[in-house]
């Protein structure tokens, strides 16, 4: 079987949960060939992989969104939209799930140039009558680069060589899950979408927090994000996440209950459960297995460590990850320094299996999760954690319904800085609690977290979409 990965900004680019998760369900299945379709941010990226790729993936389709902003006006175009053509970008801009196969056949099969609808007199006067109608207080010079920027790289992506393949798999929704669906209809073959986070959900925190959104444009922004989903959603053949809680919100924004399913990270914890607990000289080593950006919080964990080394003297913070926002980055970098907290490590990218060896217990500060690897390879090791109650941390630590291991770890609210620094505090103080909870958390992963089962619930469901 031939299977199209679609994936936006994660695999084979970016360390990350994703990208582990995409590499080792493509080695899992060495009788399958894989095809990558990947979105990233910039050109510059292109062949740019963080890692070796599995012999079995036969392409690569490199899409960048910064090359929808490239595209030039032929000239003298001379772009003409028919009528069903024009209902469709109407309800496109008003982000109202247009006729998908309309839009797939003007600028997939027509081989259009999607700048020149935006410079065609049909589009002008849909989008004047758009202006009037939703934002008659805006400029309409405001609201036309606003349309442009919000569908041009969709409509650029669609103009794109699609691949073909007997199945698409998409590991979000977003632009990957347009596209794995609008693919899915073109070839008339099956499509999955699996779920990290909710890409909605974090699109809408993110364009909320935003300074390059005008205001009264956040909720159109937000607005097409949802679109998007439902795309996705009703186009698939089966939708699945991480955890039950992801699974409800799914079904929130559209998707059918029938088409849902829970398939849980899993690990290989060979190697995890043979790490040792150390007797050291009296220091406290906490990690952070994380990457470098806003949506994990790295400030309220800095700031947290700073009001604990005034508890705890002989506490380090390891801070293990890449840099996903070099921007963000040099702010947490200025806040160290503006704090004067010392015993911060930030050595980069590690492999996690050689560093755990060396840190008492781990915490996350995200806003924004899914099920995260680092935690579930610290839980492996016997490493308790303090985390964000985000994602299905809780049931991580907790423990569902039937599992009586008891916690393996201490959850909080996200950013929330007092709570989390008693936890930090109750975690250090206490080896027993530390211990215990170290136990707890390898007894659910071996149990409910098993390489194993996640790849053979993904292999039987490719074969029952397939036939």
């Amino acid at each position: 079987m031939k299977i199209c990965m679609v994936l936006e900004g994660s695999y084979p680019y970016v360390p990350g949960g994703v990208t582990k998760w995409v590499d080792e369900l493509i080695r899992s299945l060495p009788e399958h060939e894989f095809i990558l379709w990947t979105i990233t941010d910039k050109e510059e990226r292109f062949g740019g992989f963080a890692m070796e790729l599995p012999s079995n993936v036969v392409e690569v389709h490199e899409n960048s969104l910064e090359s929808a902003l490239r595209l030039r006006v032929r000239k003298n175009p001379n772009l003409k939209l028919t009528a069903e053509e024009g209902k469709a970008i109407s309800h496109l801009i008003r982000c109202a799930d247009p006729d998908w196969r309309v839009i797939l056949h003007s600028f997939s099969e027509r081989d259009r140039n999607p700048v020149e609808l935006f410079m065609s007199k049909e589009f002008l006067t849909l989008l004047k009558d758009f202006c009037h109608e939703a934002f008659p207080f805006a400029g309409f010079t405001d609201l036309f680069w606003t349309m442009r920027s919000m569908f041009l790289p969709l409509l650029y992506l669609i103009g794109r060589p699609m691949p073909q393949a007997d199945m698409y798999h998409s590991a979000s929704t977003g632009y990957a899950g347009a596209l794995g669906a609008l693919a899915s209809l073109r070839y008339n073959k099956p499509y999955i979408v699996t779920e990290h986070g909710i890409y909605t959900r974090e699109r809408e925190e993110e364009i909320l927090r935003a300074d390059w959104v005008v205001s009264y444009f956040k909720e159109l922004w937000i607005s097409m994000f949802y679109m998007y989903s439902r795309l996705a959603y009703q186009q698939a053949n089966k939708v699945t996440s991480l955890f039950n809680r992801a699974s409800l919100i799914q079904q929130d924004l559209g998707c059918p209950v029938e088409k849902c399913a829970v398939i849980r990270n899993g690990i290989k914890v060979d190697k995890l459960i043979k790490i040792p607990i150390l007797h050291k000289d009296g220091w406290m080593d906490i990690g952070a297995i994380v990457r470098i950006a806003p949506i994990k919080d790295i400030k309220s964990m800095i700031y947290s460590f700073s009001q604990l080394k005034q508890e705890v003297k002989k506490a380090r913070l390891h801070i293990l990850g890449g840099v996903d926002d070099e921007e963000y980055y040099q702010e947490c970098l200025s806040l160290i320094e503006y704090l004067d907290v010392r015993d911060i490590l930030m050595p980069g990218f590690v492999d996690t299996v050689d560093y755990l060896d060396k840190l008492d217990f781990t915490i996350l500060t995200s806003i924004s999760e899914g099920q995260p690897f680092a935690v579930l390879e610290s839980m492996a090791a016997r490493r308790p954690l303090v985390a964000t109650d985000v994602g299905s941390c809780r049931e991580l630590i907790e423990g569902e319904a039937g599992d009586d291991f008891g916690p393996a770890g201490i959850f909080v609210p996200p950013m929330h800085q007092a709570e989390f620094l008693h936890a930090l505090i109750d975690m250090c103080v206490d080896g027993e609690m530390r211990k215990r909870m170290g136990q707890a958390g390898q007894q659910r992963v071996k149990k409910y977290y098993n390489h194993e089962n996640m790849i053979n619930s993904y292999a039987k469901m490719y074969e029952k979409v397939v036939q």
